[in-house]
């Protein structure tokens, strides 16, 4: 399957965007603590984690509560500044630097782990993502995509809506965002697969859960 570049949407996320952004995503935690936890579980204490479009940084800093070392990358020159601000009034040291997940300016085999939550059906490039991220990772490592799934039902959206603690009005624009505009850039799986296969990583494993999905792709280790 052959998937379709798309033209990227996250450079709106600046200025007045952002801050509205960050503050509705930021009324409910539980997603990005349960997210932590999955990641957590799957690396060592202390080891390296590149978070790949963290926008306010609200995973981000839960990766390095528990004790990971963080570096967060994302296009928004607003989300790099407000998820530092973040960072720097909960105490913790996450490194937040701007730039293209697709042309990531870190280098080679700098990581245990990539993550990167609600952003990849915004990309551009998304093979030339995977491949930076594979890229980035050491031998053994693991890169984990979360996002929406597309044949989400509305009705299951709006469930999720409901448990994000919006007032009235930001929830009805968030459901309004939900259909007419996420859901017609998120991923199904035949193509997230597809994506998989054709990257450097060769293959993934993906995990539908609620309204979303998870793909998980490993560097193999490298044999003597």
């Amino acid at each position: 399957m052959e998937v379709q570049p798309k033209a990227y949407k996250g450079v709106a996320m600046e200025g007045l965007i952002a801050s509205w952004y960050a503050r509705n995503t930021g009324r409910d935690r539980r997603r990005f603590e349960r997210c932590a936890r999955a990641v957590t579980s799957r690396v060592a204490p202390g080891a390296a984690v590149l978070e790949v479009a963290p926008g306010p940084g609200y995973l981000a800093l839960e990766l390095a509560q528990a004790g990971l070392r963080v570096t967060g990358l994302d296009i928004s020159r607003s989300f790099v500044r407000i998820a530092s601000q973040n960072a720097a009034r909960a105490g913790l040291a996450v490194d937040f630097r701007q730039g293209d997940a697709a042309h990531l300016p870190l280098p080679d085999r700098a990581f245990d782990l990539v993550v990167c939550m609600a952003a990849f059906k915004n990309f551009s490039d998304p093979l030339g993502a995977l491949n930076e991220f594979h890229r980035v990772l050491r031998p053994g490592g693991v890169a984990c995509v979360f996002d929406l799934r597309r044949g989400a039902s509305l009705e299951a959206i709006a469930r999720e809506v409901s448990e994000m603690n919006l007032s009235p009005v930001n929830a009805a624009l968030t459901r309004m965002t939900f259909r007419f505009m996420l859901l017609k850039t998120a991923y199904a799986r035949a193509e997230m697969e597809a994506l998989a296969a054709r990257s450097r990583f060769g293959r993934g494993t993906f995990r539908e859960e609620g309204i979303g999905f998870e793909l998980s792709l490993v560097r193999p280790a490298e044999t003597a």
